[in-house]
């Protein structure tokens, strides 16, 4: 290796180690997993289409495995980048600042920022408990191969699988909200011409993603699907 090729190493290895790079890391992850985020949630609300399309729609998602498993593990390395570099980030502001403000005013974003570590393992906890139950079916509830919509039916007609699940689907909401208004912060895109509007937008992105998710369990609960389910 040459002297030039072993001085950009060099210079990458110190931007990951400064909070400037760690924080450039968080954004890019984050994008990649708000991104699977949204899709993951427009492709949950294919249940309300029947039990035909949405395990059409699962049944070509396991249609070749390899392309299925480079995705999961694409996406696994980007949350445990996106967690572990969060935490660095977190500890390197408490040193910074191991005195706490004698009095603190709070801005409703603040509110969200704090679930970025509060809520972050209550998520990571959910996703695991979300695989097992609708992925491998091996959380102890009803579940059948690639039968997501008798899956999805009889796992939220437990009133209190469905209420975890909204709990924790508001938190990826919240997080969704605050995290896309710090990616585009990180990223220089948050222009005080545009902030106001991107605020807004990063709110309703959040806001939408929870529904969206939510709308699932309401609709098992309230009979407005799985009509025909045992």
């Amino acid at each position: 290796m040459n002297a030039v090729a072993t001085a950009k190493i060099g210079e990458r290895l110190a931007f990951y180690e400064a909070p400037v790079g760690k924080k450039a890391v968080v954004a890019v992850t984050g994008l990649v997993l708000i991104g699977y985020i949204v899709a993951h949630m427009l492709g949950n609300l294919q249940v309300f289409l029947g039990r035909e399309q949405i395990n059409a729609y699962a049944r070509l998602l396991h249609s070749s495995p390899p392309l299925l498993w480079a995705a999961r593990i694409f996406l696994l390395v980007c949350a445990g980048l996106h967690i572990l570099l969060t935490l660095q980030l977190w500890l390197l502001k408490r040193r910074a600042r191991p005195v706490r403000y004698l009095k603190k005013i709070d801005v409703p974003s603040a509110y969200a920022a704090r679930t970025m570590i509060l809520g972050g393992p209550l998520i990571a906890a959910f996703v695991i408990f979300h695989v097992l139950h609708l992925t491998t079916g091996q959380a102890g509830l009803p579940y059948e191969e690639l039968n997501v919509y008798d899956n999805v039916v009889r796992g939220f007609r437990i009133w209190y699988v469905a209420a975890v699940y909204i709990v924790a689907v508001s938190l990826v909401g919240l997080h969704v909200w605050h995290g896309l208004w710090s990616m585009l912060h990180t990223l220089g895109l948050d222009d005080e011409r545009y902030r106001p509007a991107l605020v807004q937008i990063s709110h309703v992105v959040g806001v939408l993603v929870a529904l969206g998710f939510i709308s699932v369990p309401v609709a098992v609960l309230t009979g407005l699907i799985g009509q025909g389910v045992n």
